[in-house]
C-alpha cells in the first residue's frame, strides 16, 4: 500500500473513540492483520515498564506461536532496545531462548508513542513487532509508516485533552499562519497564478508559496506542501518548511540540493512521527515555457494541454520529507504552451468524502479540470474548491485542501 494511503488508513482506524492508547493500538494491530492486504501474518505489542526495567508483552495475535501472558524482557539484556530508540525500526536475529523455542528466529520491531527516560536513556513507550513472510526493505517502510501514524495519533489524543486550555494560543497560531501565506493572485511574465488553502481545522498542515529566487524576478519558485498530521503540530511543521524555503529563495540554490537540504532539516528538527510531502517547481522567462520540478511524495499535479483532453501527471521524483535523511531526489520537466494549465493540489481535495464515504477522487478532478481549463487560473481554483466542498458537505472525513493553478496566458 502506498505510504500516504497506509498512513491515512491507520489514522482512520485509530480515530475511533478508544478509552486508552493501549486499546487503540491493539485494535489497529488486529484490524491491519485481519482486514488489509499488506503482507502481515501476526503481531505483538510490548509496553515499557520503568519500575522493573522491562518491556512487557501486553498483546499478541495472528499466525504466530503464542508466548505466555505477561512475559517480559529486561532492557539491560537487550542492547537492541538502544538501537530502536535511535533508529526507530530494526530487524535482527532473536537471541532470547524462550522466544526461539516459539519459532521466533528473526524479528522486526518499531518504537511507538512517547519517549520515556529510564536509567539515563530514553526508550519508546511501546514496541510494535509485526510478522511477515517476507521481511525486506518494503516491509520495513510499511512498519515505519504504521509506527509513525500510531505515534502521531497517541500525541494527538494527548493534545486533544488540552484543547480547551490551548484555545487562545490556537487563535494566535491561525493568525500567524495566515500571515505567512502569500496573496492568492500572482503574475509572473507570461503566467498567471492563483493559490488558495482551506484548512480542515482552525489551523492546518497545508501551505503554498511563490518564491522570487535570487530576488531578480527571473526565476519563480512555486511550492505546495502537506504535513501528514493535522492541527497545531501540522501547522507548526508547515510554517517551518515554508520559512526555510523562503530563506533558501534568497540564495540561488538549485532544485536538487534544495530538496536534499529540506529533507534533512525535516528529519533533524521534527519528531520522528512527522513527515511532509512537498511539490516544488520553477518558472522562468524562457520562451519554451520550461518548468523544472521535484516532487517529494506529493500528489501528482495535473498538466493540461490546451485544446486536448491530454493530462500529464507530474509523478514523485523522490520520497516524502523526513523519514529517510539520505533519500535521493531527481528533477522532472514540462513545457508550457499558450493556454496550458498546471494544477497543484493537496490530497485533501481528492480524498474529501461525502456522507456515503465515497471520495471525490482523481477521476472527478481530471474530468472537471479538462472542462474548465479555458477559464482563468482564479476561476479554475474556485470552481474546483467549490465543487469539492459541495460534494463533501455532509461527509464524515475532511482534510486540509490546497490548490495552486498556473496558466500560461501569453
Amino acid at each position: 500500500m502506498e505510504p500516504k494511503k497506509l498512513y491515512k488508513t491507520v489514522e482512520t482506524i485509530a480515530s475511533k473513540n478508544f478509552p486508552s492508547n493501549t486499546e487503540m493500538l491493539i485494535s489497529v494491530i488486529r484490524e491491519l492483520i485481519e482486514n488489509y492486504a499488506i503482507n502481515l501474518t501476526g503481531g505483538r505489542l510490548w509496553e515499557l515498564n520503568t519500575d522493573s526495567g522491562t518491556y512487557k508483552l501486553i498483546f499478541q495475535t495472528g499466525k504466530v506461536d503464542k508466548i505466555e501472558d505477561n512475559f517480559s524482557i529486561k532492557i539491560d539484556e537487550y542492547p537492541i532496545f538502544d538501537l530502536i530508540a535511535k533508529e526507530r525500526t530494526v530487524v535482527d536475529n532473536e537471541t532470547n531462548m524462550i522466544l526461539r523455542s516459539k519459532g521466533i528466529f528473526k524479528y522486526s520491531a518499531s518504537g511507538v508513542g512517547d519517549r520515556i527516560k529510564y536509567d539515563g536513556k530514553t526508550y519508546y513507550e511501546y514496541l510494535l513487532a509485526l510478522n511477515s513472510n517476507d521481511i525486506n526493505e518494503e516491509f520495513l517502510i510499511t512498519l515505519n509508516i504504521i509506527a509513525t501514524a500510531l505515534t502521531s495519533k497517541i500525541k494527538s489524543r494527548k493534545y486533544h485533552l488540552r484543547a480547551k486550555e490551548l484555545r487562545a494560543d490556537i487563535d494566535k497560531a491561525r493568525e500567524l499562519q495566515k500571515s505567512i501565506l502569500p496573496e492568492h493572485e500572482y503574475k509572473f511574465h507570461n503566467y498567471e497564478l492563483f493559490g488558495i488553502t482551506d484548512p480542515a481545522e482552525i489551523v492546518g498542515g497545508d501551505f503554498f508559496d511563490y518564491l522570487d529566487i535570487g530576488g531578480d524576478s527571473q526565476r519563480l519558485g512555486v511550492t505546495v506542501g502537506d504535513a501528514a498530521s493535522k492541527g497545531v503540530s501540522a501547522a507548526a511543521e508547515a510554517m517551518y518548511i515554508s520559512g526555510a524555503l523562503r530563506m533558501a529563495s534568497n540564495f540561488e540554490i538549485n532544485i536538487l540540493p534544495l530538496m536534499k537540504r529540506m529533507n534533512q532539516l525535516v528529519n533533524k528538527i521534527f519528531a520522528d512521527d512527522k513527515f511532509a510531502s512537498l511539490f516544488y517547481g520553477e518558472l522562468t522567462n524562457d520562451k519554451s515555457g520550461l518548468f523544472l520540478y521535484a516532487n517529494a511524495g506529493h500528489n501528482p499535479p495535473l498538466f493540461v494541454k490546451k485544446g486536448t483532453d491530454k493530462i500529464i501527471f507530474l509523478d514523485s521524483t523522490g520520497p516524502v520529507l523526513g523519514p529517510a535523511p539520505q533519500a535521493i531526489y531527481t528533477i522532472g520537466s514540462i513545457n508550457f504552451g499558450l493556454g496550458d494549465v498546471l494544477l497543484i493540489f493537496s490530497d485533501g481535495v481528492t480524498e474529501s468524502a461525502n456522507s456515503e464515504f465515497e471520495q471525490y477522487g482523481d477521476d472527478r478532478l481530471r474530468k472537471l479540470i479538462t472542462e474548465i481549463s479555458d477559464k482563468s487560473s482564479k476561476e479554475i481554483a474556485y470552481t474546483i474548491l467549490e465543487d469539492v466542498i459541495k460534494f463533501s458537505k455532509n461527509g464524515q472525513y475532511s482534510d486540509d485542501k490546497t490548490l495552486v493553478v498556473i496558466k500560461r496566458v501569453k
